[in-house]
Order: structure tokens, then C-alpha cells, then sequence
């Protein structure tokens, strides 16, 4: 009875954790680049009541007699899947089509990831992402400098991003520049890295150092689609059905401690 009422317990802490990452996803559905969380469970240790013994002579063998002592979190997952390409026609607004992800790096050398590719320019004409951290091309080179040393907007006449991550620069000449070439970066367990907000990454004791910078679309990297923004991969309908799931996984298991509750009130009217 005391065991059922810790289990119930277990049981309801373990659902709040899975309504809050069932929450996260919900409030981050239109965050692009976002990779959904997902909660596993598993169960704790069992009392041995009785333990399993062999067959003999006259009888046959038992199998054991274990009750379960509730239930623990195992995994909070997050589920790395591709998210749909929404077009934007702009182009420093970069989709992955695979697998990979961009490197985006402060001037320190801290290194963060990110599948999120809305970039823009700073005043130097330099491409940064939202909280300025510098867009990392192919070699280390970071800042990725569309201006030439000393100009400024005037000296580009327009500019386009290839499929392969070359950056094509047309200056005020009319002459055709190379600016730089965006690589993708891939993990050995890339569902281990660890969010830091700001729809970025760093690597973890787990995901493994990242691999060589790849050219997009070599040596399994995706291809770059200009032009376009990758959406979160979380489905509403699948996100509200696991929180009904587990609203009422809460609700079975404060019942559990509600019945137990009203045992030990039957035991302790036992004296009147």
C-alpha cells in the first residue's frame, strides 16, 4: 500500500517532465531550425519477494516474485528529423536539405551549430546570424565579408548563394567575385549535442568532435536551397494527442495515491 503511494508519485513527476517538454515543443511549433524533444521512461527497481528456483526432482521451477517500485525518466530524446522547407525568396535565408548543420562562430573561437538559416549582414557587410555570431565557410573562414576591404554596399551590385555553398558576389563593375563557400558540419551522434538557446548547439561529451567541414551535398552533407527557411519538425496533432496521453497517465496515477490514501483511512478506523 506505502508502495503503491510512492509509485504514484514516481509516476507523477515523470508526466509533469513529459507535459513540460510536450509545452517546449509547443511553443516553439514556428521556430525555425527547432528539433522536437521527446520523453522515454523506464522503470525503477523491483522488491524481491520470492527469487526464481530450478526445477527438481519432484517439482517443477518457479519463476520470481518482484514488485515494482514506480517509474524514472530514462531519455529526454531530441528527434533530429527534417523539417519542411518554407520558401522566402531572400536570399540570405539558407535551408538544409539532409543532414548537417551550419557552423556559426564569435570572433573568441567558440564554436556553436545551428539549422536554423536566417542570416543577415552587419555593417561591415559581414553574414552573421540573429545574436551576431559570425556564418563559417569552408576552411575556418569566419567572418564570411561580402564588401571588399574598405567598401560598403555601394561596391555590390547583387549577390546569390549556390547549391554547393559558393557565395557569387557581382561588384559595381559588373565583375563576378567569389566571397567565400559555406560548408556543413555533421556529428558522429549528432541527437547528442546540447542545446544552449538561440536555436544553437555545442558539442557534448556524447555527440563526438565535430567532423571536417563538407562542402554541401558531398561526402553525405545536404545541399544549401537559398531562397528558403527550414520550419520545426514538430506536428501539432501528434504533440496534443501525447499531452491527453499524458494528462491522464497524471490522473491514473493520483488515483493510485487517492485509493491508497483511503486503505490506510479504513486501517486507521479500524480502532474507533
Amino acid at each position: 500500500m506505502i508502495r503503491a503511494m510512492y509509485s504514484g508519485i514516481t509516476g507523477m513527476k515523470n508526466f509533469q517532465t513529459k507535459l513540460d517538454v510536450i509545452g517546449n515543443n509547443i511553443a516553439n511549433v514556428n521556430t525555425f531550425g527547432y528539433k522536437k524533444g521527446r520523453v522515454t521512461f523506464q522503470d525503477l527497481v523491483s522488491q524481491q519477494l520470492a527469487g526464481a528456483t530450478a526445477p527438481g526432482d519432484v517439482r517443477g521451477g518457479m519463476n520470481p516474485r518482484q514488485v515494482g517500485l514506480g517509474s524514472a525518466v530514462a531519455t529526454v530524446d531530441t528527434i533530429g528529423t527534417q523539417g519542411s522547407l518554407q520558401t522566402t525568396g531572400r536570399p540570405l535565408d539558407l535551408g538544409i536539405s539532409g543532414d548537417g548543420l551550419f557552423e556559426v562562430r564569435d570572433l573568441e573561437g567558440n564554436s556553436y551549430y545551428t539549422r536554423a538559416g536566417n542570416f543577415y549582414l552587419d555593417q561591415n557587410g559581414s553574414i552573421v546570424n540573429p545574436d551576431g555570431l559570425y556564418l563559417v565557410g569552408m576552411g575556418g573562414q569566419a567572418p564570411i565579408t561580402l564588401f571588399p576591404p574598405g567598401g560598403n554596399i555601394n561596391d555590390v551590385k547583387s549577390f546569390s548563394i549556390a547549391a554547393d555553398g559558393t557565395i557569387n558576389v557581382i561588384n559595381a563593375t559588373g565583375d563576378l567575385n567569389v566571397a567565400g563557400q559555406i560548408g556543413i558540419v555533421k556529428f558522429n551522434n549528432p541527437e547528442g549535442l546540447e542545446k544552449v538557446g538561440g536555436n544553437t548547439f555545442i558539442q557534448s561529451a556524447n555527440s563526438g568532435a565535430p567532423l571536417a567541414m563538407a562542402v554541401p551535398g558531398e561526402q553525405g552533407a545536404g545541399m544549401l536551397v537559398a531562397g528558403t527557411l527550414e520550419m520545426s519538425n514538430v506536428d501539432l496533432s501528434e504533440e496534443f494527442t501525447e499531452m491527453i496521453v499524458a494528462q491522464r497517465g497524471f490522473q491514473a496515477n493520483t488515483r493510485i495515491i487517492t485509493t491508497s490514501d483511503e486503505i490506510l483511512q479504513e486501517i486507521m478506523n479500524l480502532k474507533r
